[in-house]
């Protein structure tokens, strides 16, 4: 690496975040740093960076062992970004988010030395594990307790659900019914806030909460609820699989969507867009929040600094056919 830097005539940082593909470095830097690499033939050594550096080229993800689309999608992200810039992961996979449980995760990274821990935390016992941490450990946490400071990647929970709730009301429904997710969750609690920004803002009535889980079984059980109430026109579920529920229930119960209720879901599953109707829906972006945390990760570990930096990264309302005018 020092021969590189001397024939492209940069500092061993320079030929570092080139390599591992930083964002901060200018294009006429990065070529001539590639063509210097090109002209010695190169190659990155793991063992000698370990070595020499005293952790290696791996970074570790404390994440729940879960199907949920959101926390898994996150894994696969956070896994191809960071191959993309010549890490691999080692994923510490625990089966409750409590703080035995991410504490013991988070050791064991610690054990193996490496580079730096990107822990997924949507719950506020996750949070709780990470305080004792030693304070020159890289961290990024991902949909964690805004409230912490530590560095923190989130998806805009609340624009979101804000977005989906204005959608029902421009459609010209009078107000919308929200089924959430569970109360202990950040990502639910933003949806909530969304929610209740848009109807207030809209003069509209705020309906009582529907609380569930993720699961489609407890938006089948909201949704039964729902079905037997004539004055509900739109409904807003916290995510697509507590939608898919809702639409079993309607369905049973003969209330026809869009043309009697509307529905939107959250998450934009690969099965939205086949649910019958098609379902209109919020969509995160996880490859961006993968590639910010990352990035807020390599400055931590590149300038040896624990400054909390924040990412906060907007979703898009996906429009298909489950939203319509309300009868009459």
């Amino acid at each position: 690496m020092k021969d590189v830097a001397r024939l492209a005539g940069v500092s061993q940082m320079t030929v570092s975040r080139v390599l591992n593909e930083h964002p901060n470095v200018r294009a006429q830097t990065r070529l001539r740093v590639q063509a210097a690499i090109a002209q010695l033939g190169y190659h990155p050594n793991g063992a000698a960076r370990a070595l020499v550096t005293g952790r290696s080229q791996v970074i570790g993800v404390v994440a729940q062992n879960t199907t949920l689309y959101g926390p898994a999608s996150l894994l696969a992200a956070l896994e191809q970004t960071a191959a993309e810039a010549g890490f691999a992961v080692s994923v510490g996979s625990v089966r409750d988010l409590d703080r035995q449980s991410i504490s013991a995760a988070v050791e064991r990274h610690l054990a193996h030395r490496v580079a730096g821990i990107v822990v997924i935390a949507p719950v506020e016992s996750a949070g709780e594990a990470l305080e004792h941490l030693p304070k020159e450990v890289p961290l990024v946490t991902v949909d964690g307790d805004p409230r912490r400071p530590v560095s923190l990647v989130t998806v805009d929970q609340t624009a979101g659900a804000r977005e989906a709730t204005r959608y029902l009301l421009d459609a010209g429904h009078r107000t919308v019914w929200h089924v959430s997710g569970p109360s202990d969750w950040f990502d639910s609690a933003g949806r909530i806030d969304g929610w209740r920004e848009a109807l207030r803002t809209a003069g509209a009535e705020i309906p009582p909460l529907l609380p569930a889980d993720w699961s489609a079984a407890s938006g089948y059980r909201c949704g039964q609820m729902l079905a037997r109430m004539p004055e509900v026109t739109a409904i807003f579920t916290a995510n697509d699989h507590l939608a898919l529920g809702v639409l079993r229930a309607l369905h049973e119960y003969g209330r026809r969507v869009p043309h009697e209720i509307s529905v939107v879901g959250f998450d934009d599953v690969p099965e939205a867009a086949y649910f019958i109707p098609p379902l209109t829906t919020v969509r995160p972006d996880f490859d961006a929040v993968a590639t910010a945390s990352l990035e807020l990760l390599l400055t931590q570990i590149e300038s040896g600094s624990g400054r909390a930096l924040r990412r906060t990264i907007a979703p898009t309302l996906v429009v298909r056919d489950s939203v319509a005018a309300p009868p009459g």
